[in-house]
């Protein structure tokens, strides 16, 4: 009878400490580049392209950090000095991004919500809506990343997308579809079913993923830090849901292409096409 009373206290201690765990996991992006100029003779040479496309890779390289417990964590950018925009020969590339290095990301795994406090061109936003399932499929493929076993996912979605050139002064717009493979490595040893960015729902903390020519790459975690880990829900801003900002987003980028339609050159200039990425 005391084994078992024993064993009952040791699996409740062991139940209590898995609930009340906190980490704190380090997480480093990439992006594949690929970049394209193509133009008259004042073009940017092989070399000079080289030189933006190092830049932009740089400029994609960042740092987030994952505060988690077993319920609710927040993702955010590590504060950083702003960066020029690449350029080469008089090439400037203009970088737009939906957000800011202000930006945090609140989710509550128990109550299948999240808020994403976001910024355009100025503005903040609240985005609140629910977590939306990810139909992952399991494998047995392992791997060890730091000192963690861990396991494979993966899924499949299509995603419609608008493939935006300049080519001779003229904006061209069109409208694609393309199948995008998702690649998740997770470890059981750390029992949250959360990961970097909108990523999770697998049986443990998602280390790596892979998406396209992105890459996530978890470089340190911290269990059950010394100092105690404060989570708090962001509440400044205009509150929207997903499919509202996406539509906010969709606007802006309209707007985006009307300015450049406006400020074309003439035919008869030095014209140049840009294309980042696939």
């Amino acid at each position: 009878m005391k084994k078992i009373l024993s064993l009952l206290v040791m699996v409740s201690f062991m139940t209590a400490n898995a609930q009340n765990f906190q980490g704190k996991a380090t997480y480093k992006t990439h992006r594949k580049m690929d970049l394209q100029i193509s133009g008259d003779k004042n073009a940017p040479n092989e070399e000079m392209q080289k030189q933006i496309q190092e830049q932009l890779r740089k400029q994609f390289q960042r740092t987030y950090f994952l505060n988690f417990t077993q319920t609710e964590s927040t993702y955010k950018q590590e504060e950083q000095l702003s960066s020029p925009q690449p350029q080469a020969a008089g090439v400037a590339v203009q970088i737009v991004s939906a957000g800011s290095g202000q930006d945090v990301l609140y989710k509550n795994l128990k109550e299948n919500r999240y808020v994403n406090k976001a910024e355009i061109m100025g503005k903040r936003f609240l985005i609140k809506d629910t977590i939306a399932k990810q139909d992952w499929q399991l494998t047995g493929e392992t791997k060890s990343i730091g000192k963690y076993t861990c396991y494979k996912a993966t899924y499949s979605r299509e995603i419609n997308y608008k493939d935006i050139s300049a080519v001779d002064g003229e904006v061209k717009e069109e409208e694609k579809t393309r199948t995008v493979v998702t690649t998740a490595w997770y470890t059981p040893e750390i029992p949250v079913s959360n990961g970097p960015s909108n990523y999770g729902g697998l049986p443990g903390l998602i280390l790596e993923i892979n998406e396209d020519k992105l890459t996530i790459v978890c470089s340190e975690i911290v269990m059950n830090p010394d100092n105690k880990i404060t989570i708090e829900e962001p509440t400044k801003g205009k509150e929207v849901s997903q499919k509202e900002y996406d539509e906010i987003m969709d606007k802006k980028q309209q707007e985006m292409i009307e300015r450049m339609r406006n400020n074309r050159p003439s035919k008869d200039g030095n014209t140049i096409e840009i294309k980042i990425g696939g």
